[in-house]
This record gives structure tokens, C-alpha cells and sequence, in this order.
């Protein structure tokens, strides 16, 4: 773990079910029929990232991490043992699981239903205005990212780091604050920016890491925001409505960590 002047915190973070939902989604497996044993390596996979990255991973995180050990175990049983088993509960070990996740899944459902109506009702005029032009409709669908779609692209991103080898010089020349800056900076000449391309300039570990921690950083303090052009494709960082100067930002993550 590269170690930085401070840690990032996010004030609203996703949970274990959220992190489930998003890993049957891009499996592309059905919610009734999890493929448990891969989902709970790829669930371990991100807890893990978590971790090197110093989030702060909530302890429903890990209690899930243990159900899933659970279930994996009893899926992995002979056939005999697991009939046995499944005579005195009458069930399928993950169907506890799968309920919590369908009835999860329609209240996100039903939200992201209300937030887009509230949306769309924003560029509804009551009384015909002149002069009033409404932007064109796009064709591909944008949409904000989730925490855990900007693991896995900088977890692809540090997959091509650790195959090339590349060495660490001088681990502690990067810094977290310093990485605030170049992306505000960055932000501010171009329209936006490639999340794939800004990591492909990196040739090491902790300066990913570090602009890492600075672009959650940045969302949390709502200068920018990250939107993936369809499903799993690139994540493209774009200046927030609430935009400030470099220097209001710096300052404004340097009195939240003073009061950390």
C-alpha cells in the first residue's frame, strides 16, 4: 500500500449486495442460477482491492465474504452429502442469498426509475417558451459509474503493470494531493479524459495508485464526475457542475482531513 498524507473516505459507499448484483451483470450469469464458486473469487478479488487501496470496507462486506465461503463450501460437497443436506433444509444453499438479492434489486430498480423520472422531468416546460431549445438525444446510453466499475478498470489497468514487471522507483514520490492537481489541471484544458488512457501513461504502481485515490477524491468533493458510454465500456472523467478552482479544492480536502 502506497502511503499518502491521507486517506480517501467516500461519504456514501455501495455495499455487498450492490458489489453481487454488479458482478451477475457482468458475468452475464442469471440471479437464480449464481455460479457461486466463480462469483465468490471475483467477490474476494474486489475485497481484496479494497484493501490495498485503504477504502474503508464496511463489516456487512465481510460478512457477506463469509456467506459466500459458506455457500461455495456447501455447493462443493459430494452430490450424496449435499442431497442429505438439502432433504433437512428443503432448499438450495443460495436461495436465501438470491432472495435478498431480487428483493435488493427491485428497490434499485425502483430508485433508478424515480431519479431518472426526476430527471427527465426537469426538461419539462409547462408553458411554451420562446427561444427554448432542448439538447439533442443521444443515441448511446451515458450513464455515472459505480465505485466497483472504477475498481475493475484500475484493476486492469494494474494487471498490465504487474505483467510487463515494470520496477518501482522511488515509491514515495508520488502523493496523493499532487495527483488532485494534475488531474484538476488536466480537467481544465481538455473536455474530458480517457480513465484507460490516463492509467496507460503510468509505467508505475504507486502513481496509479495514487491517481487513484485522487479521482474518488475528487467525486466525493463533486469536481468530477465519471460516465461509462454503455455497459462496461470506457470511463470517461468529465468537470463537475460544481466545479472549483485547483486551489479552493486542495484546500477544501486539506480541512476535511483536519477534521478526520
Amino acid at each position: 500500500m502506497v502511503q499518502n498524507e491521507y486517506n480517501v473516505r467516500l461519504d456514501v459507499f455501495e455495499g455487498p449486495l450492490d458489489l453481487l448484483l454488479y458482478l451477475i451483470r457482468k458475468n452475464e450469469v442469471e440471479i437464480y442460477d449464481i455460479p457461486v464458486e466463480a462469483i465468490t473469487t471475483q467477490y474476494m478479488e474486489y475485497l481484496g482491492m479494497m484493501r490495498m487501496l485503504d477504502l474503508n470496507i464496511a463489516g456487512e462486506f465481510l460478512v457477506m465474504a463469509a456467506t459466500l465461503m459458506m455457500i461455495k463450501s456447501r455447493m462443493l460437497l459430494p452430490v450424496e452429502e449435499r442431497q442429505d443436506l438439502e432433504e433437512e433444509e428443503d432448499e438450495d444453499p443460495r436461495w436465501d442469498l438470491v432472495r435478498q438479492l431480487v428483493e435488493y434489486k427491485k428497490f434499485k430498480d425502483a430508485a433508478l426509475f424515480l431519479s431518472d423520472l426526476e430527471e427527465r422531468r426537469e426538461n419539462v416546460f409547462l408553458r411554451e417558451g420562446e427561444g427554448v431549445q432542448l439538447g439533442a438525444v443521444q443515441d448511446v446510453a451515458i450513464h455515472d459509474v459505480s465505485i466497483f466499475d472504477l475498481i475493475n478498470a484500475f484493476n486492469q489497468a494494474l494487471g498490465r503493470v504487474r505483467e510487463e514487471s515494470l520496477p518501482e522507483i522511488i515509491s514515495d514520490r508520488y502523493s496523493v494531493s499532487e495527483k488532485v492537481d494534475q488531474l484538476m489541471k488536466l480537467l481544465l484544458s481538455e473536455e474530458s479524459v480517457s480513465l484507460l488512457g490516463l492509467f496507460q501513461k503510468m509505467t508505475h504502481r504507486s502513481e496509479m495508485i495514487c491517481t487513484f485515490l485522487a479521482l474518488l477524491e475528487l467525486m466525493r468533493l463533486k469536481q468530477v464526475r465519471a460516465q461509462q458510454i454503455g455497459s462496461f465500456g470506457d470511463i470517461v472523467l468529465t468537470r463537475h457542475d460544481e466545479w472549483k478552482n485547483s486551489a479552493d479544492v486542495l484546500l477544501l480536502s486539506g480541512e476535511d482531513r483536519d477534521h478526520e
